[in-house]
């Protein structure tokens, strides 16, 4: 879920394609003739599901960039070829079909008239699975996502090479864990009330035991918005009691930056409680699938608790502030919000001591034993 811009959240002109014109789009671009197409969700962009006739993969999906981010062909150019990196080296992760011209992207038109903008189009396979969203995790699940957490940032920062990577360090994206400060700004579109006090105490608390301690992060490229709807999961098991799960689909690189690991940790933690009955549970499971991978020093260790609290604040202030501008997109914007206010209320209600005991200890307990 991206800004429109990295320094402030400006109003992005979010693309607003029909279908019959999303169809004729992928005819002309990328020579392959639709058989049918619908709309996807999405947060500023414009996403569609598209069947084509042609021989092999018939499914994509056709991702229209918001006018914003279109004008940085260097950062879609960085987050494509990680995507196609990624497949490569065995990870569930879409790659691009090439255009007619040979290219991973193509800058296009979008509606009619002198005020028309133009939006950087690429089709992307598309990758079969269900959204975390829509399935009851358990600990086997949030165990593996905690896993992927830290084998894609891995992978990463330590094989990715491309003269496009330089566009990863991003300054003040909003979306990156380190700016949490800068929802100051935006803090008045919470109103007055209880949660924009909560809010403002995670933003102070941030400032004072965080930012301090980043120079003490071991630094990486995050992917940055492993939320529920951004990982795809099969079952692998017929069992409908205890359901096995595998990681069939990795989405949306669009919040991609250079960044630190235990702020991968921290988003995936926020985003997994996000659709647990049991919340504050979810940390540990996730934990402790990332450290099977790369254990955490006890300085980001010691940082976990505010930044899964900096995320949350994050999502819902950004929403909020988001949903003012988009009011017709607001039930989309605003779908963290649903549970995400409880969960930061009852993170802050519980206490930073509490909630580290439960992670910590859980995650402990899976160094003798393998996952459940």
């Amino acid at each position: 879920m991206s800004s429109g811009n990295d320094c402030q959240l400006r109003m992005v002109t979010k693309p607003m394609l029909g279908e019959s014109e999303a169809a004729e789009l992928v005819d002309r671009v990328f020579g392959l003739k639709v058989s049918w197409i619908r709309s996807l969700p999405s947060y500023d962009d414009q996403n569609f599901h598209v069947h084509v006739s042609a021989e092999g993969a018939d499914e994509y999906v056709l991702k229209v960039t918001n006018s914003e981010d279109s004008q940085k062909p260097e950062l879609i150019e960085a987050q494509t070829q990680a995507m196609m990196f990624l497949s490569a080296e065995g990870f569930p992760s879409a790659t691009p079909y090439l255009t007619k011209d040979g290219n991973i992207m193509s800058l296009e038109s979008g509606g009619t008239g002198p005020g028309s903008k133009k939006y950087m189009v690429r089709l992307l396979t598309y990758l079969p699975g269900t959204p975390v969203a829509k399935i009851t995790t358990n600990a086997q699940i949030l165990y593996e996502i905690g896993r992927l957490a830290a084998s894609v940032d891995k992978v990463l920062s330590e094989k990715f090479q491309h003269p496009s990577v330089k566009s990863l360090h991003r300054g003040q994206f909003i979306w990156n864990l380190a700016n949490v400060p800068l929802l100051d700004q935006y803090i008045y579109a919470l109103g007055q009330n209880k949660y924009r006090a909560v809010v403002e105490q995670v933003i102070e608390q941030f400032k004072g035991k965080v930012i301090p301690k980043l120079s003490g992060f071991r630094a990486c490229i995050n992917h940055g918005d492993l939320n529920d709807h951004n990982i795809l999961v099969d079952s692998s098991s017929a069992s409908l009691e205890n359901p096995q799960y595998r990681v069939s689909g990795i989405l949306d690189f669009s919040d991609m930056s250079y960044g630190y690991y235990v702020f991968e940790i921290a988003i995936a933690i926020m985003y997994m409680m996000i659709e647990s009955p049991d919340p504050l549970n979810v940390g540990g499971h996730v934990l402790a699938g990332f450290e099977s991978i790369l254990p955490l020093t006890a300085t980001e260790r010691g940082a976990l608790f505010l930044l899964v609290s900096g995320r949350f604040a994050q999502s819902l202030v950004i929403a909020a502030h988001t949903a003012l501008l988009y009011p017709e997109n607001k039930e989309y914007l605003t779908i963290t919000a649903k549970t995400g206010w409880k969960h930061l209320m009852t993170m802050f209600e519980v206490g930073q001591e509490a909630v580290e005991k439960m992670w910590f200890e859980t995650a402990q307990a899976y160094t003798d034993h393998a996952p459940a």
